[in-house]
């Protein structure tokens, strides 16, 4: 099973060769969280402006706030200097091309695999549930009333962010 990550592996060992410990702390130096899609196109600190230390990046499919994203939040925004978060999704998401229903009936002509059990999150309508994302965060009694958060769309195609969510 090993030989599957081999590629990986030895390019941690390149790493580590050159690897120097820049000294930063488990805080987000800019105050900032950032919920978003696990989508590899998307590269959160470069698109933001930031460096490794600024931000805690919460990513899964479909940048959903979800139950565990909230608990992340809580730690972050209570423990490690988080004061805003954003939430960013993108356009050219598969989550917002299919109904859970075609994504449990692929798993299941794919593999073999039953998956009704679980809630992949699928999107409708991108801007109305990242508005309601916002709304959970804005919402949960665990969060102080006055953290700011806002949800943005990420344009795949030219980088750019726009603020859809949030901005009142």
């Amino acid at each position: 099973m090993i030989e599957a990550f081999t590629d990986v592996l030895t390019a941690n060992q390149t790493y580590v060769a050159g690897y120097r410990d820049p000294g930063l702390q488990g805080r987000a130096a800019r105050g900032l969280g950032v919920v978003t899609c696990m989508d590899s196109r998307i590269e959160p600190l470069a698109m933001l402006g930031l460096s490794k230390g600024d931000a805690k990046i919460l990513r899964n499919a479909g940048a959903r706030v979800t139950d565990d994203v909230l608990r992340t939040l809580v730690l972050a925004v209570h423990l490690l200097a988080v004061r805003r978060v954003m939430v960013v999704a993108h356009t050219d998401c598969r989550m917002t091309t299919v109904t859970d229903e075609q994504v449990h009936a692929d798993i299941l002509a794919n593999s073999g695999v039953d998956t009704r059990s679980l809630d992949f999150g699928t999107i409708a309508d991108q801007q109305a549930v990242l508005a309601g994302d916002v709304l959970k965060i804005r919402s949960s009694p665990y969060l102080p009333e006055d953290l700011a958060v806002i949800g943005c769309l990420y344009d795949i195609r030219t980088g750019g962010l726009s603020v859809v969510a949030g901005d009142d």
